[in-house]
């Protein structure tokens, strides 16, 4: 399947079909961040696929780095351990928020609708949940689960990092790891759910979902809905 090179506004869309390692991805994204921010190269967006790696947010515990059994990176990102692999993707969102409405909240808000209207043309129904940053879905046993993992970094009102879903990863991987610091609810994957999808399907959805996602940038997020009183 081809997709196209460039998206709305001129933002360089790059497609890897090998695995990228995450230092080699992680030295890459940081300078075009700095490039974007000094206004020397485009915004990008870049979906690929890592070999087995644990990256360490800024808020990683060392407790909770359970096994490991993989290679443990410092990301630079917010956030606790995570893990990325085969069967995963991974979407670095480089974005000028200069250029749009200076919202860090809005651009989580707004990665956060990107997957969940994807993950929707494939049936799974996900949603956001109070207190815990991701995407979250039910599991085959009713429970609730991650499916998708949210990391940014914002340097100058230029973005980096950006998110992670499930298409087909070895769950056990994520065992290594108390993922993103919750240990009460489980991971799972668009196979685990009855989905076996390839890259380039779910690719195709989320590039179909691109536009409403950069026009949501323009508008500020709204405001969180206020807790329903209790009566008395």
């Amino acid at each position: 399947m081809t997709f196209p090179t460039t998206l709305a506004g001129d933002i360089e869309l790059r497609v890897s079909t090998e695995q990228v390692p995450y230092r080699a991805a992680l030295e890459e994204m940081t300078a075009r961040n700095a490039a974007i921010a000094a206004g020397e190269a485009r915004e990008l967006i870049w979906l690929l696929e890592h070999p087995p790696v644990y990256t360490a947010g800024t808020s990683a515990d060392r407790t909770e780095l359970l096994d490991p059994r993989f290679e443990v990176v410092e990301a630079g990102r917010g956030g606790r351990y995570t893990y990325h692999g085969p069967g995963q993707r991974v979407a670095y969102v480089l974005l000028d928020l200069r250029k749009r409405a200076r919202d860090a909240r809005g651009f989580v808000h707004g990665l956060e609708g990107w997957v969940i209207e994807t993950l929707k043309d494939f049936g799974v129904e996900s949603f956001r949940s109070e207190g815990r940053i991701g995407i979250w879905t039910r599991d085959v046993d009713g429970r609730e689960a991650k499916i998708g993992a949210i990391g940014v970094r914002i340097r100058k009102w230029v973005t980096m990092h950006g998110f992670a879903v499930n298409i087909h990863p070895d769950l056990a991987h994520f065992t290594g790891i108390v993922p993103c610091g919750i240990d009460e609810f489980g991971v799972t994957s668009m196979k685990r759910l009855g989905h076996d999808i390839d890259f380039n399907h779910w690719d195709a959805a989320l590039l179909s979902h691109a536009d409403a996602f950069l026009s949501a940038l323009d508008r500020p997020c709204p405001p969180a809905a206020p807790a329903p009183e209790t009566p008395a």
